[in-house]
């Protein structure tokens, strides 16, 4: 009866509350229209997930770890527990890290956690990028939301690399100095940049308080405000899905948000959660105790940056040695300039513009909430493996004195034969993905035409012998059905109908040109008519095999019923 009782409050409480609340905020309207709402269930989506479980992981392993860390460069001598620094002048900063490490309880744990989980962050926004990439995701309604993207990449590389130089390590200190050197080459503003960053001449007193407060307040302010734009532009606009039976630009097939997908999402975050402490508790990263604090005089052997960064260091690592020098006035450094500040800009610039690009190339205007297949756009999708290409040769060569010492090779060779391989490479992915995905679509176009080879062959009447096909099923019909073909643009006139000349006309024909090499290519979709043929055909080849005995697949339908 007590219980009763105490039951029947706790739920008096609670209706009470839900009634305050509405009344001064209307949350229920608000709940009842988007609590079923539904996400589509693919296993690529949850991509964007691990991307966002591993930022609230960062989130809560960093809020720990401030706790402990002095971002001081005032120089102690080291009196901790670790024996072979003992004694030995470093930073306030490297000597609160060796504590976290050594003697703060569950430190050096959640150091590691919270440094896999910016690897992890960075690979998954990486990764889920490309999915909506050779999907084209991006493309209309979502082309604000691609941009976001990009940003949150560009400010999670800013991010882990100002991480990672907290330490104020020798491995930590010999990227700074390079991201120094980044700075001063900068034309007219690099020593205006340098010195705001450093506070002085490097290696300054000031750098390690202001990437601190670069690091755990500004960027994930502006990561953090990033990301609630984003997830609230994939809940207005309504999530993409792949192709399949009954999805179509104006529904969405899935899971309602209560209770499966609240479900499997707070699942999902919990291995991905779980996943990084094993990893953590099993595999050390970054051990700052054995390269000693930084000295601007030395420099680690073999030093090796994060993975994010390991293409930027090898940008600079196969630039020639270029220098331009103007005597009495300045020196421009493009050895350092071009690889370091240009190639990215220019890189990041073209990724976020993309989905303009494309759409300003194909005419394409048209709203999408289908993916695409990435063999149904062949030219996006070898740009992308080019681009893959490009940025992988850059992240060979930033690891070349590794690769060269354990291939027993001369890194001055491999230095040379990237710097050929990385222009000629990426135009032959380009080609070789480009074929690879019109032969899939030749194949995608015989399946439709003809249904499944079964490697069964029926004898004919006059002799001749064919294989047997096996009509598709409905779902893959769908997927196969899914691409839609535009017509290409018409040319332009050159002039108008009273005779005036049409403005910005050799732009007009650029982009004529360009959409005619985009589609020129493209293997046409089959017609009804050809299907409905192709059908007929197929029914009837089951149909004279099923007379002679031919055993034909068990859970496909009857022909005659077919018909």
């Amino acid at each position: 009866m007590s219980q009763q009782v105490t039951r029947g409050a706790v739920d008096k409480s609670i209706d009470g509350t839900v009634k305050y609340l509405d009344d001064r905020l209307s949350t229920s309207g608000f709940i009842k229209r988007n609590i079923k709402k539904v996400f589509p269930d693919h296993w690529s989506f949850m991509l964007g997930e691990i991307a966002l479980y591993s930022f609230i992981i960062l989130l809560l392993s960093g809020v720990y770890l401030t706790f402990f860390y002095k971002p001081s460069l005032v120089e102690i001598v080291y009196d901790g527990s670790y024996l072979p620094l003992k004694g030995i002048k470093m930073s306030e900063a490297y000597a609160s890290t060796l504590e976290i490490s050594f003697d703060v309880r569950g430190g050096l744990l959640m150091r590691q956690v919270h440094h896999w989980g910016a690897l992890l962050f960075v690979a998954a926004i990486t990764v889920h990028l490309l999915r909506v990439f050779f999907t084209g995701a991006f493309r209309k309604p979502r082309e604000l939301n691609w941009v976001i993207g990009v940003g949150l990449l560009v400010l999670a590389i800013l991010e882990g690399f100002a991480g990672y130089s907290l330490p104020d390590d020798l491995l930590s200190g010999t990227g700074l100095r390079i991201a120094s050197g980044i700075a001063l080459a900068i034309p007219v503003v690099g020593t205006y940049v340098s010195f705001l960053v450093f506070g002085g001449e490097f290696p300054g007193l000031d750098f390690i308080p202001r990437l601190y407060t670069i690091h755990v307040l500004l960027v994930p302010g502006i990561m953090l405000a990033l990301i609630t734009a984003h997830l609230m532009m994939v809940w207005y606009q309504k999530h993409t899905q792949y192709p399949g039976p009954g999805r179509t630009n104006e529904n969405v097939v899935g899971y309602p948000l209560m209770p499966v997908y609240m479900a499997k999402a707070g699942g999902f975050f919990f291995i991905v959660f779980g996943f990084l402490v094993l990893v953590s508790g099993l595999v050390t990263i970054n051990p700052i105790w054995k390269y000693g604090p930084y000295m601007p005089d030395q420099v680690t052997a073999g030093s090796q940056p994060d993975w994010y960064i390991g293409w930027l260091d090898g940008g600079t690592r196969i630039m020639p040695n270029w220098e331009i020098t103007v005597p009495g006035m300045f020196t421009l450094s493009p050895n350092i300039l071009i690889p370091a500040v240009v190639v990215p800009g220019i890189m990041f610039t073209l990724l976020a513009l993309y989905p303009w690009i494309e759409q300003w190339i194909t005419g394409d205007k048209r709203i999408h909430h289908i993916l695409e297949r990435p063999r149904n756009n062949p030219n996006r999708t070898a740009l992308g493996v080019m681009s893959l290409v490009f940025y992988g040769f850059l992240w060979i060569s930033g690891g070349n004195d590794i690769i060269a010492q354990m291939l027993n090779l001369s890194i001055n060779d491999m230095t040379r034969v990237i710097r050929v391989l990385i222009f000629i490479t990426p135009p032959i992915a380009f080609i070789i993905t480009k074929r690879i995905c019109l032969s899939l679509q030749h194949k995608d176009r015989e399946r439709l035409l003809h249904g499944d080879p079964t490697g069964r062959l029926l004898r004919l009447p006059n002799g001749e012998f064919i294989e047997v096909h096996e009509p598709l099923s409905d779902e893959v019909k769908a997927i196969l059905l899914a691409r839609t073909e535009l017509p290409m643009l018409t040319p332009p006139a050159e002039v108008d109908a009273n005779g005036v000349k049409t403005p910005n006309l050799w732009v007009k024909k650029l982009q004529h040109r360009l959409n005619r090499w985009w589609y020129v290519d493209q293997v046409p979709m089959p017609t009804a008519a050809e299907l409905t043929a192709a059908k007929a055909h197929t029914l009837h080849e089951l149909e004279d095999a099923q007379e002679r005995g031919i055993e034909i697949a068990k859970d496909l339908p009857s022909p005659t019923k077919s018909h």
